[in-house]
C-alpha cells in the first residue's frame, strides 16, 4: 500500500513539474526571471532587456502571472514584477548557479 502511495505522489509531483517547465521553457520567459530573481522590475525595463514590445512584454507577464508565477506591486504609476513562487525562485536561483 505505501508503495502505490509513494507511486502516486511521483506521478502528481512530475505532473506538476512538467506542467511548471513547460511555463518556463519560453526563452523570453526565462530572460523575465532572470531579470526579476533577485529585484523587482518594470514592463520597461523587462521589453527593454529582452528586446521585445511593451505589449509583448505584458502578455508574457500577464500569462506568467495567471500561473502563479510572478506578482507585480504597483507604487505610484509605476508598476514592479517579482517572482511570487518560492520554488520557481529556488529553481531560477539553480539555473543561475549552474549556468551563469
Amino acid at each position: 500500500m505505501n508503495k502505490d502511495i509513494a507511486k502516486n505522489k511521483v506521478i502528481e509531483k512530475c505532473e506538476d513539474v512538467s506542467k511548471m517547465m513547460k511555463s518556463l521553457s519560453h526563452p523570453v520567459r526565462l530572460k523575465i526571471l532572470c531579470q526579476i530573481t533577485n529585484s523587482d522590475k518594470t514592463v520597461c525595463e523587462l521589453a527593454e532587456f529582452c528586446q521585445v514590445s511593451q505589449s509583448a512584454m505584458s502578455q508574457f507577464l500577464g500569462r506568467m502571472r495567471e500561473e502563479g508565477i510572478i506578482d507585480s506591486k504597483k507604487e505610484g504609476t509605476t508598476v514592479y514584477y517579482k517572482i511570487c513562487n518560492p520554488k520557481v525562485h529556488k529553481l531560477m536561483k539553480a539555473i543561475y548557479k549552474i549556468y551563469c
